[in-house]
């Protein structure tokens, strides 16, 4: 069974950062194209960034400049680097991993990253 287990939310002051990761058991996680993904309460939930297999990444531009995507082939972790984080950060963070030759799709749980003073 698939799984995708991520870590390293919490509470943070604006102006603060937090490194969520993402840990997959998939069996060829280099097939995969990954992603993080958030939604806030009352809204859909939306694109952060994606990352191929060989590395090339995608923004949402709301957090370009601030996030930084990455992903480790070997661990088959992916990892999501926010900085300069602000109230409207506020969301479950979701990870995500497309399979690059088909429409399968896995989510994980999601952990909950929260922005105040």
């Amino acid at each position: 069974q698939v799984q995708l287990v991520e870590s390293g939310g919490g509470s943070v002051q604006p102006g603060g950062s937090l490194r969520l990761s993402c840990a997959a058991s998939l069996s060829i996680f280099n097939r995969y194209v990954m992603g993080w993904y958030r939604q806030a309460p009352g809204r859909q939930r939306e694109l952060v960034a994606t990352i191929t297999s060989a590395g090339a990444t995608n923004y949402a531009d709301s957090v370009k400049g601030r996030f930084t995507i990455s992903r480790d082939n070997a661990k088959k972790t992916v990892y999501l680097q926010m900085s300069s984080l602000m109230p409207e950060d506020t969301a479950a963070y979701y990870c995500n991993a497309q399979y690059s030759l088909s429409t399968t799709v896995y989510w994980g749980q999601g952990t909950q990253v929260t922005v105040s003073s």
